[in-house]
């Protein structure tokens, strides 16, 4: 009875550490390109759409509700993709916790910027083209100012395996 307690306990350990373990780096790398990649697209398309509204825009009044838009759809956009990539778990890589959380954290952070910007513009009188532009442009600096500290210090989260994953996965490429 004494020998098999330990091999018992040998065996429930290596079950719970297979049960612990996260999605294999291509199949989160592949997760988490299926949520950015549409993203990206997402927020190309408001861009664009943006700028073309911008040319066309007749007054203040309506240049800053075309912003608000961009910015509030960036929001949601960003915010459906770090859901998606929180969704991913944990990669079953060295650092898999923190590579996830550092992927969720950027998100969160970018989708906060998008958040502030949106206020940001809202809170700018649009009366006069001069004041407007000049409150436009301190919110343009500081939306870049909270993307640059959002940035994910890759050198903290090296994976070769993860790495790997995303230069092979098709949802990557």
């Amino acid at each position: 009875m004494r020998r098999l307690a330990p091999l018992a306990a040998l065996v429930a350990l290596a079950l719970l550490g297979g049960c612990a373990g996260g999605p294999p780096p291509r199949v989160w790398a592949a997760s988490v390109c299926s949520a950015l990649t549409p993203w990206r697209a997402e927020l190309d398309s408001l861009t664009k759409k943006a700028q073309e509204q911008a040319n066309a825009a007749p007054n203040s009044a309506q240049a800053k509700e075309n912003l608000v838009r961009l910015f509030d759809g960036a929001q949601k956009s960003t915010e459906a993709a770090r859901a998606k990539v929180e969704a991913a778990g944990v990669p079953d890589v060295d650092n898999g916790d923190e590579i996830a959380k550092s992927f969720v954290a950027t998100l969160a952070a970018v989708r906060d910027a998008y958040g502030h910007a949106k206020d940001g513009v809202t809170a700018i009188t649009a009366g006069d083209a001069k004041t407007f532009s000049d409150g436009v442009a301190t919110v343009l600096t500081t939306l870049n100012g909270e993307y640059a500290k959002s940035a994910i210090d890759v050198t903290q989260l090296d994976s070769v395996e993860l790495r790997k994953a995303f230069d092979e996965a098709p949802e990557c490429n």
